[in-house]
């Protein structure tokens, strides 16, 4: 019995494609496991780039970041 559990994945066109490309010399298996794990890193990094977006937007709204001035924005639209 194996140690770790199996997955079966079905190799349409798009990971066909993404196995060809990434995978090099390295057995079919291997090359989908590194595109899963980088893609898992890929969604981990994308999801902290918009929760860090959203607590930046947060700061700025709560006047928090001395980067906004929305008093000197308010001016600025006024003059136009």
């Amino acid at each position: 019995m194996a140690s770790t559990s199996r997955v079966q994945v079905t190799l349409d066109a798009e990971l066909a494609a993404a196995v060809e490309e990434f995978g090099g010399a390295e057995p079919r298996s291997r090359a989908v496991r590194d595109l899963a794990v980088r893609g898992a890193e890929a969604m981990r990094a994308e999801r902290a780039g918009r929760r860090d977006a959203q607590e930046h937007l947060i700061r700025i709204a709560a006047g928090e970041d001395d980067g906004y001035d929305f008093a000197v924005s308010e001016q600025l639209h006024a003059a136009r």
